[in-house]
């Protein structure tokens, strides 16, 4: 299934008008999808960037046209052999801020076509490189023998930002071991805090919506936006809330004294601040502005 098939599916089995998603995974690949259902649709805009984390299988000496095992064979490099220490040292290249080129089997735009699209018709078209980062890159299972060989397959542990194409990723390691390489098999196991412990198969869905336990399988709004700034409003600060709730810039200065440590950080980033009612229900997203040197909170979206 595509990431699109699977919301056509929850849109059709559970009844649901507005069904999306926060980042598409490759009809191959399996693991978390993070699903937004009804009013939290709202929320893409601030999920899409949210780092992935994925366990990834690299088979050494075969390229494929799509970098990764559903592909046809361009290349095989029989006599391929690469000691643990120059595994290792060729993944060193690739930790930490790296720019890609992405693959023409993907959803970029190219003058109004995806490029999976004109791959089909064997155009091939130049890229622009991406900048990304590579958080974590490391070994997780390794062959029973110490020197990989042709069709060797390694279980690799990547923590990624997000735009990250773990299959140009395994093809580039390849090329740097002169040897070649393609993803056999590809695992999300985390979408920002959501991990795979979190989820929930589709057919485990469709048993509690037939036994009316669906609703408790639904995380709130407020989960979609954990790792933004929050800033909770107080039972006194009532006249914030209504025109905040109506889309009404209020003064920031008081409100934002609450945003401490590690979020402050965030704020200087993004801008973005999640804004809850005491009673913990998401009243909006707001943008920290600044105007003629005053501090404000503007809504970018509502939820109240």
């Amino acid at each position: 299934m595509t990431s699109h098939d699977v919301v056509a599916h929850i849109r059709r089995t559970f009844r649901i008008g507005r069904v999306g998603h926060t980042g598409t995974l490759d009809p191959d690949a399996t693991g978390v999808l993070v699903i937004l259902l009804g009013k939290a649709t709202r929320l893409m805009q601030f999920m899409v960037t949210l780092p992935k984390t994925y366990l990834a299988e690299i088979v050494l000496g075969i390229t494929t046209d799509t970098l990764d095992a559903s592909g046809e064979v361009l290349s095989k490099t029989h006599e391929a052999k690469v000691s643990k220490e120059r595994f290792l040292e060729a993944l060193s290249h690739f930790q930490g801020e790296i720019w890609q080129v992405p693959p023409m089997v993907s959803a970029v735009h190219h003058k109004g076509r995806r490029l999976y699209e004109l791959a089909r018709e064997g155009i091939e078209t130049p890229r622009e490189p991406r900048r990304v980062h590579i958080y974590t890159l490391t070994v997780q299972a390794w062959p029973n023998h110490e020197v990989l060989t042709f069709g060797d397959k390694v279980s690799v542990l990547i923590e990624c930002s997000s735009g990250t194409y773990v299959r140009q990723l395994a093809a580039d390691i390849g090329e740097r071991l002169s040897c070649g390489a393609h993803i056999g098999s590809l695992f999300r196991t985390k979408v920002g805090d959501f991990d795979i412990d979190s989820c929930y198969t589709l057919e485990e869905l469709e048993e509690a919506d037939g036994d009316g336990s669906f609703p408790d399988k639904v995380l709130p709004v407020s989960a979609g936006l954990s790792h933004l700034p929050t800033v909770t409003l107080t039972e006194d600060e009532r006249d914030a809330k209504r025109r905040l709730s109506c889309g009404t810039k209020v003064d920031a200065k008081d409100l934002l004294q609450e945003v401490k440590g590690k979020e402050t950080e965030q704020l200087k980033d993004s801008g973005f601040i999640n804004v809850l009612s005491s009673s913990g229900d998401v009243i909006c997203v707001a943008k920290r502005e600044i105007i003629e040197g005053e501090v404000y909170l503007q809504p970018i979206v509502v939820f109240a």
